[in-house]
């Protein structure tokens, strides 16, 4: 199979598989694993767009983390210490995006971490129906430790899980943009 016209232009690897596919008649599972033994074997080299996960999450593409994060922090927050007007109803709709959406947000962006995959709608939805099965799930294990269903464990345990599911995405999207380009042919 011919990679050359890749040699001197990058392209996505979505990109070079299909144009690959399309020009030989191949299957693309047979192009994709053509591709990937190359790329093994050092005759291809991929470039990405960061070195590092680090590198990714401080850069403009970890953007989306430091605003789930600030998000996270400001509503458990708000949840344990807004007790007066006119906190309190801060604390009532930061809580109400912090329960229904957050933690399916960010394993939306942990299942499907290219972004082109669902449309912005089905992102949403996708985001509030797997919250309303999230947060059910963490009550009901709250429900059998020492600390039950109250405010406080609910809130922090809320907090580890949408941290921990957005550690993940931003690792997944890191991994998913390191391997998107093939620019150059040894």
């Amino acid at each position: 199979m011919d990679f050359t016209p890749y040699a001197k232009r990058c392209a996505t690897v979505r990109e070079a598989v299909e144009d690959v596919a399309r020009r030989t008649g191949k299957s693309k599972y047979e192009v994709a694993y053509e591709l990937m033994m190359r790329i093994k074997r050092g005759e291809i080299a991929v470039e990405t767009g960061t070195d590092t996960t680090l590198a990714y999450v401080l850069g403009p593409g970890g953007a989306w983390l430091w605003t789930v994060l600030g998000l996270t922090a400001a509503a458990a927050a708000l949840a344990l210490y807004a007790t007066y007007p006119p906190l309190l109803y801060l604390r009532y709709l930061l809580g109400t995006f912090y329960v229904l959406f957050l933690p399916g947000y960010v394993l939306v962006e942990a299942l499907y971490p290219r972004g082109d995959e669902l449309t912005p709608l089905e992102r949403l939805a996708l985001s509030i129906g797997l919250s309303l099965a999230l947060v059910p799930l963490v009550g009901l294990l709250l429900n059998y430790t020492p600390f039950g269903i109250r405010l406080g464990p609910v809130a922090a345990s809320l907090a580890a899980l949408t941290a921990a599911l957005a550690i993940y995405a931003a690792y997944r999207k890191y991994r998913t943009e390191a391997l998107s380009a093939v620019c150059k042919t040894t």
